[in-house]
């Protein structure tokens, strides 16, 4: 199509123009600030901490002994609470996540069955497997919980106290004024759940040799936390929201028996009390080592396998300025370290692992853990703790302040015993490592409402780990990160928005883990740019470190540092389920007319010989004509057409470029190609728009149109593409990189989508033969037992 030299600015016109007269108009880029809070003194519009900016504080003083026989933990402690705030309190609230185990727990009294997961059908009969039916009964056998023994103020005197459910709340003798401290001291135990069969992000592990492993979490009563967006965080603990703390200092005593190792959130007090000289020596040289060096053999833990020491040793640990306490003990752990320090960072990475983790942990946890603290410092802050630790246990993956507890091990071959593990569990176990360590920084410093919302610990540490991971190695198997791995999701209907509380989400790991870590790489790669990304991103971590974030404060320092509004991203990412879907749905060609008639007519002309030849035109080839067999017949019009230039055309052209300046001409030299490209959204989220552009020559290049393109018309818009020469193709998202969930509407002309077909040869199952079933011999017995029946 040609439109006349001079008309594109009403043709322009004409877009503007069509692109309002549409439906009610939806204002994707409304301000998302009739959502968010609103600033004040403590929280700014900036995303940063006001100058009023307070948070509570609670330190501990534990003392507590494992006895492994009984599975039980004892423990007596101190708790100074800081009341920072403005306000007076009346009484303060502790959580008590361990009452999860009671037998009248609010997780246990709520539990459906997941049909889709834990039951089949085979046969018109309900299958389950071994393992789901005694996790169900043990629930209901096990009975634990914390057992508050004493609960005394500093003077000694009992305090009155109410336990509801998960939580306790401790009746003040008098209110706690702003500024003041209050310290009461209480005694507590409580049975310690087998993790394996109950579950659960704590708990105790029994091996073959009959030796046990403890991961111990959730141990102690702890303070909620208290803070001006939320006032109490009081939500009842049921299993999914996990933990909202207050930073403080810990010093911990941990007795257990003699022949144990211990791994602790904190450093170690007393080597000289728990380590022989060669492990002190060891651990010491792993300090300025540039890799693993292993504290605690394989062969000194073999050797402490073989019997069960009656004896007791009392390791003491000391943590300054985290938010929880989490330890693991066994006489089976092996022990490698290695230090790392570098750019603020003053480290010892530590593992401790079973034999039955060779020889995957041995080659990779510790390693994981230094790679971990080196990749999340570019994009954070630095790591200011003094260790890092990974055990293996049967915790699959959970983090505490300066451990975590991570699962994958190799597998034992039942006929060689040979120990090997697949792909999978490989890179299972170095991503859950990465992830695990990564806690430390989002929540752990960045210390987010764990319990209100997920996806600020999970889906920023998602993200962080995916690039973790790139850095690893080339083409690391990453399951979650990349926006075309979310697609399934962004295509199903059990969604709920991102912003969407705990233990309200349906698909738990795509809404809070892969969702989130997605849209951040969308942001990074398609929307703001790596430079712009990276600095917001990590402005955000050095802002909040040490203090609590929400929702509002992330997506404010992100807008606030990067310079870009990005109210449209949140709302359509985080507070809605709408899913990408740009559609090209057809384009139309217009040259410039250069009003020389033997340009112009030739392209007229051509036009018209690319018209497909009429039927009839077909048919009557050949047939005998009156001008063929009497050429006297023809005359001018049989030599010329309605193509043909004449004299008048050129002395037009010649007047009418006369009459041009010089900036005209040149413009009708360019022999540019517009194209109006018709866009739909179809999903409702919006994107910036990638289009590869495809000329005749071969040439491929990408243009990039901001989001904002959709501000008039959110769900139809023409764009113009201007091009040199003829284009052949264009494709919106070639690389896949906004998640787009039908890729089939992005090209034009449409693409063919590849598929398989695979035949199969049906077989037919044996059926049901009461009387051949009921003579099968036993097997073993050597006799038919049938007819004794």
């Amino acid at each position: 199509m040609r439109i006349p030299f001079g008309s594109v600015a009403s043709l322009a016109l004409c877009f503007t123009v069509s692109a309002f007269a549409a439906e009610p108009f939806d204002d994707k880029f409304r301000q998302l600030e009739e959502v968010l809070p609103t600033p004040n003194t403590w929280r700014t519009a900036s995303g940063a901490p006001g100058h009023a900016y307070w948070q509570q504080r609670a330190d501990y003083t534990i003392r507590a002994t494992l006895d492994e026989a009984k599975r039980e933990i004892a423990g007596s402690g101190s708790i100074t609470y800081h009341n920072q705030s403005p306000d007076t309190l009346g009484y303060l609230w502790l959580q008590l996540d361990q009452n999860i185990y009671k037998p009248d727990s609010d997780a246990r009294r709520m539990t459906t069955a997941p049909s889709r997961q834990a039951w089949a059908k085979t046969a018109g009969d309900e299958t389950m497997k071994f393992e789901g039916l005694r996790g169900i009964l043990a629930r209901g056998d096990f009975q634990g919980g914390f057992h508050i023994r004493a609960l005394k103020g500093a003077d000694g005197q009992p305090l009155k106290y109410v336990i509801n459910r998960s939580m306790m709340r401790i009746d003040l003798p008098q209110p706690l004024k702003p500024g003041q401290d209050f310290i009461f001291q209480i005694d507590w135990d409580y049975r310690i759940n087998e993790q394996k069969v109950l579950g659960g992000r704590a708990g105790y592990e029994v091996f073959d040799d009959k030796n046990a492993l403890f991961e111990v979490a959730q141990w102690f009563p702890r303070m909620a936390a208290y803070y001006d967006a939320a006032g109490w965080q009081h939500k009842q603990f049921l299993g999914s929201g996990e933990f909202t703390l207050e930073f403080g200092d810990y010093d911990v005593q941990l007795t257990v028996p003699a022949d144990h190792i211990v791994a602790a959130t904190g450093e170690l007090q007393n080597p000289q009390d728990v380590l022989s000289s060669a492990q002190r020596e060891r651990l010491e040289k792993a300090r300025s080592s540039d890799k693993p060096v292993v504290i605690v053999t394989q062969k000194e833990a073999e050797a402490a396998e073989k019997s069960v020491s009656r004896a007791q040793k009392t390791w003491h640990f000391k943590a300054a300025n985290v938010r929880d306490f989490a330890w693991a003990s066994s006489r089976k752990f092996i022990w490698d370290a290695q230090g790392y320090k570098k750019g603020g960072s003053d480290v010892m990475a530590m593992s401790y692992y079973p034999k039955e983790g060779n020889p995957l942990w041995e080659k990779y946890s510790t390693q994981a853990i230094v790679h971990t603290i080196e990749q999340y410092n570019k994009y954070s802050i630095a790591y200011p703790y003094p260790t890092a630790i990974s055990v293996n246990g049967p915790v699959g993956g959970m983090e505490y302040p300066m451990i975590s507890f991570n699962g994958p091990r190799p597998v034992k071959d039942k006929k060689t015993g040979e120990l090997t593990y697949s792909k999978r569990t490989k890179y299972g176990l170095i991503g859950v490592i990465i992830h695990e360590v990564g806690h430390n920084y989002y929540p752990m410093i960045i210390n987010s409402d764990e319990r209100q919302w997920t996806w600020m610990d999970e889906g920023l540490n998602t993200f962080v780990q995916y690039l973790a991971q790139q850095a690893w190695e080339e083409n690391y198997p990453a399951s979650r990160g990349e926006p075309r791995e979310i697609v399934d999701y962004m295509r199903s209907r059990d969604q709920v928005p991102i912003m969407t509380n705990s233990e309200s989400l349906l698909q738990f790991g795509n809404n809070a883990y892969a969702k989130p870590a997605a849209g951040l790489n969308i942001l990074r790669e398609t929307v703001l740019g790596r430079e712009l990304f990276d600095y917001a991103f990590k402005e955000y971590a050095q802002r909040w470190k040490f203090k609590r974030p929400t929702p509002a404060d992330f997506f404010r320092t992100m807008e606030d540092a990067s310079g870009t509004d990005l109210d449209w991203f949140w709302r359509g990412w985080f507070y809605t389920t709408d899913p990408v879907d740009i559609s090209i749905d057809g384009i139309s060609e217009y040259g410039v007319s250069s009003k020389d008639p033997a340009t112009e007519k030739a392209w007229k002309k051509a036009q018209k010989d690319a018209q497909p030849e009429s039927v009839t035109s077909r048919a009557n080839k050949g047939m005998p004509r009156r001008v063929d067999a009497h050429p006297e017949l023809k005359d001018f019009y049989n030599q010329h057409d309605d193509f043909t230039v004449t004299n008048k055309d050129r002395n037009a052209y010649a007047e009418a470029l006369a009459a041009l300046e010089p900036w005209e001409k040149d413009l009708l030299k360019q022999g540019k190609h517009l194209y109006l490209v018709d866009l739909s959204n179809l999903g409702g989220m919006l994107m910036p728009l990638i289009l590869e552009i495809e000329l005749k020559s071969g040439k491929k290049y990408v243009e990039r149109v901001p989001a904002e393109v959709w501000r008039y018309s959110p769900k139809k818009i023409t764009k113009v593409v201007i091009t040199d020469e003829p284009m052949v193709s264009l494709v919106q998202d070639p690389y896949w990189e906004t998640a787009d969930i039908d890729t089939s509407n992005n090209a034009w002309p449409r693409k063919i989508t590849p598929s398989r077909l695979e035949l199969f040869k049906s077989e037919k199952s044996p059926k049901d033969n009461l009387m051949r079933d009921f003579k099968t011999p036993l097997k073993g017995s050597g006799a038919d037992k049938g007819d004794e029946a």
